[in-house]
């Protein structure tokens, strides 16, 4: 489809700078914008939904065994790989 949109010149030349810094076309660039545009919302997490988010997460974290410190090492995590 093609669309013909009227836009003034400091857009055009703001546009023009984002596609540069983005190195595409400023044709491309500006599709993808509303192409964006009219994608529906992803869900956004809230303050009240990121809390009992980490509320839940946490509820049973005091059954998780306790690992000692050398669990960590670069040398215990990357062990297959040298």
């Amino acid at each position: 489809m093609t669309i013909t949109v009227e836009i003034a010149p400091e857009v055009q030349a703001e546009l023009a700078r984002r596609a540069a810094a983005h190195d595409r076309e400023v044709e491309a660039y500006a599709a993808s914008l509303l192409e964006e545009a009219v994608r529906p919302p992803t869900r956004r997490l809230n303050r009240d939904r990121l809390e009992n988010t980490l509320r839940e997460m946490a509820h049973f974290s005091r059954k998780i065994p306790a690992l000692p410190d050398d669990a960590f090492t670069r040398t215990s995590l990357y062990r297959d790989h040298y």
